[in-house]
C-alpha cells in the first residue's frame, strides 16, 4: 500500500510518471517534440506532482515503483503560480502549433470533468515500466480507493489508454463518456466510481 508522499519524493514520483507515460496514447503525442527529446517530460509532470503534494494526496510505494496523484474535492489541481509555470514550460519546449493543441486538450479535459458532485480526482496513476504487469498498479489503486470510500467520496478519472479501461472497471469505475485529443483524435474515456454500498 502506498504512503503519502513527502516533498522529498517529488522527483522520484515525477520520474515514474514520465517513464510510464512516455508512450501513452494521449500524452506521448501531446508532449512530442520534433527532435524526439523527452527531457521536458519530467519537469512537466513534476508540476502536477507538486500541485497535489501540498494536499497530501500523492501516494507512493517504496522506490516509487507505483505512484498515484489525487486531487481532493474543492481545491484546484494547480496553484496560479503552477499554472503559469506549466504554461511557460509548454510554450518554451513545444512548437507553437503543439502548444496550442495542448492548451485545447487541457480545455477538453476540464469541459468533460464533472463539477456537480464532490469527488476525489485521480489525476495520474503510474507504475515504473520495469515493474509493470504484476498487478502493483491495481493493488495500489485499491488501497487508494479504500481511503476515499472511508471518507464517503466518489472518485473520477480520465483513462488515456483504452487498454486500461477494463482494469478501472474491475475497481468499480463505470464509463461516463469520452472525448478526443486534438492532434490525433485519440480517445480519452471518462470514468466515475460511486461510493460502494
Amino acid at each position: 500500500m502506498g504512503q503519502p508522499a513527502e516533498p522529498g519524493d517529488v522527483d522520484a514520483v515525477a520520474d515514474t510518471i514520465a517513464r510510464a507515460f512516455r508512450t501513452d496514447p494521449v500524452w506521448g503525442p501531446a508532449l512530442a517534440v520534433p527532435d524526439g527529446s523527452v527531457d521536458h517530460h519530467r519537469p512537466f509532470w513534476r508540476i502536477y506532482v507538486e500541485g497535489a503534494v501540498r494536499h497530501g494526496t500523492v501516494f507512493v510505494t517504496p522506490g516509487a515503483a507505483t505512484v498515484s496523484v489525487w486531487i481532493p474535492p474543492g481545491v484546484p489541481e494547480l496553484s496560479d503560480e503552477q499554472e503559469a509555470a506549466i504554461a511557460d514550460l509548454v510554450m518554451t519546449v513545444l512548437p507553437a502549433e503543439r502548444a496550442t493543441a495542448l492548451f485545447e486538450l487541457w480545455k477538453r479535459f476540464d469541459d468533460n470533468h464533472p463539477h456537480d458532485e464532490p469527488h476525489a480526482y485521480l489525476s495520474l496513476l503510474a507504475t515504473r515500466p520495469e515493474h509493470a504487469g504484476h498487478g502493483y498498479g491495481q493493488a495500489h489503486l485499491a488501497a487508494d480507493l479504500a481511503r476515499w470510500d472511508a471518507l464517503g467520496l466518489p472518485t473520477y478519472l480520465e483513462s488515456s489508454n483504452p487498454a486500461n479501461d477494463h482494469r478501472y472497471a474491475r475497481q468499480g469505475f463505470a464509463r461516463r463518456g469520452e472525448f478526443h485529443t486534438v492532434i490525433d483524435a485519440a480517445v480519452v474515456t471518462t470514468m466515475w466510481r460511486p461510493v460502494p454500498g
